[in-house]
């Protein structure tokens, strides 16, 4: 058994021991669904992100010497036909590639001895700047597929709810720069121009605008009008750093509710909706002398009608069907109510799943550089940005809501992983993307000393960055 293994062993078994006497064993026990969910969300990102640059190095034909899952001592290792060593390392907090380079030859010809002729002549830095470029993008785009790869499984698995975000009451004190006004019921279709329909939308496109000052142009259907109507708001650094940690439209002084469209979704078999004709994606209009705004309209005057005839007004693409219905009835709390057999929202094609996942990439893509721009520029608080103990915390929690809760952080995360690796700073996958530009536009690399110094800055901003994230997860808890 490999020395460092037996010493890790050791300590845990101490630890073990000294946390079962001083009676901190439950506490330790309560945390392990986190380091677990937290061990699985970090090990599969970092894996495919090193996976992106690895296959990307094989297919230039560069030797890599090392694939690791996690930093530091190495506790197993596995090579392949090809002298590359996979190795699990003591610290799981990264894991990096390592490919055969003209430098390491030089000055470690030790750990080049086993290599062929040909796998010597094949470094990394003796290739076109294309293929060099290739490989150091490939770690970010492999985690930007993944995100789309578990959107789209996401999407393809659950229903679109439909949903509409509609203004339950707004504050007087809102500086509107229209004539119009928010007014209860007015459903909010976008904001300057940005689409929105649920929770997520409206958060993300309202935190996008930290720190705004100006007019932000929300886009509302009204029943009593028939066009759609634009509501100016005047904002002056809107959402600054001592609210971040609000909702932005609370911030702004409107409450708004996430109503389900009336579209019929599933039919279940020899339900009253099937026996009466109704077919996924009716668009329900009316309902005996009752107006249909939302689903919830539906579920109110079904529930109020058991066995009634009553007959609904639909609209099935685009063409208007009035069907006669039977409502049937249950027993829900000792009292009858209606029943009518379906459920809300559409289900999506793979097309439709795959499109919407790379959709939902690209706007979290967008959206995470603009949150770094703002927290550079201090338009939006640093405290939200969260090291390892917060990330873990996030997964126990997701892990414990459910799978395509965690699967969707996994997404987040990766989208994350992928971004921050593409922001020119050294020693990132960014960093040396922008080396190379700078050695494309020069037509020669940078002096040895000035790389030299370079890395070790960008060494020093990442780590102040980890200890600060660090810092921010453990105040906290305090």
């Amino acid at each position: 058994m490999n020395t460092k293994l037996k010493i890790f062993i050791a300590i845990s078994i101490i630890g073990s021991y000294y946390a079962y006497r001083t009676d901190s064993w439950g506490y330790i026990m309560s945390l392990i669904p986190y380091l677990l969910a937290f061990a699985v969300l970090l090990g599969v990102l970092v894996t495919i992100h090193e996976f992106g640059h690895f296959i990307v190095a094989r297919m230039c034909n560069v030797h890599v010497q090392r694939f690791s899952i996690g930093m530091g001592p190495v506790f197993y290792k596995k090579y392949d036909k090809h002298g590359t060593e996979f190795a699990l390392s003591a610290v799981p907090l990264g894991g990096y590639v390592s490919m055969i380079t003209n430098k390491l030859i030089e000055l470690e010809p030790e750990s080049v001895k086993g290599l062929s002729a040909e796998q010597l002549k094949n470094t990394f830095d003796s290739k076109p700047k294309w293929q060099r470029a290739s490989i150091m993008f490939a770690g970010p785009l492999a985690n930007f597929l993944l995100s789309i790869f578990i959107f789209t499984t996401i999407f393809l698995n659950t229903i679109d709810p439909q949903t509409v975000p509609v203004v339950d009451s707004a504050n007087q004190g809102i500086s509107y720069t229209s004539n119009s006004s928010f007014e209860p019921n007015d459903k909010i279709l976008s904001i300057n121009n940005t689409t929105v329909k649920d929770a997520k939308d409206i958060n993300l496109e309202l935190l996008s605008y930290a720190g705004f000052s100006g007019e932000l142009n929300f886009l509302v259907s009204r029943s009593t009008i028939e066009k759609p109507l634009n509501i100016k708001v005047s904002v002056v650094d809107f959402l600054p750093t001592s609210e971040s940690q609000k909702s932005p439209a609370e911030y702004m002084g409107i409450d708004i509710s996430y109503m389900m469209m009336p579209i019929i979704g599933k039919v279940l078999s020899d339900g009253a909706a099937d026996q009466g004709g109704l077919k996924p994606n009716d668009i329900v209009l009316k309902i005996g002398s009752s107006n249909i705004s939302f689903a919830n309209d539906i579920r109110a005057v079904v529930s109020d009608n058991p066995e009634t005839d009553l007959e609904f007004k639909i609209n099935r693409e685009g063409e208007i069907l009035y069907l006669p219905i039977s409502i049937g009835s249950q027993l829900n709390n000792e009292e009858m109510v209606g029943v009518l057999g379906v459920s809300f929202g559409t289900s999506r094609s793979f097309g439709q799943s795959f499109s919407k996942g790379v959709y939902e990439t690209y706007n979290l893509s967008v959206k995470t550089l603009q949150f770094i721009g703002k927290m550079l520029t201090g338009n939006m608080g640093t405290e939200n940005l969260s090291g390892p103990i917060g990330i873990a915390q996030m997964a126990g929690n997701t892990a414990q809501a459910g799978f395509l809760p965690f699967m969707y952080l996994m997404a987040l995360l990766s989208i994350s992983l992928a971004v921050l690796n593409l922001l020119p700073i050294p020693v990132l996958d960014g960093g040396q993307l922008t080396l190379l530009a700078v050695e494309a536009i020069r037509g020669k690399p940078l002096p040895e000393k000035v790389e030299n110094f370079i890395y070790t800055g960008g060494a020093v901003l990442v780590m102040m960055l980890m200890i600060f994230a660090v810092f921010n997860d453990v105040s906290r808890f305090i």
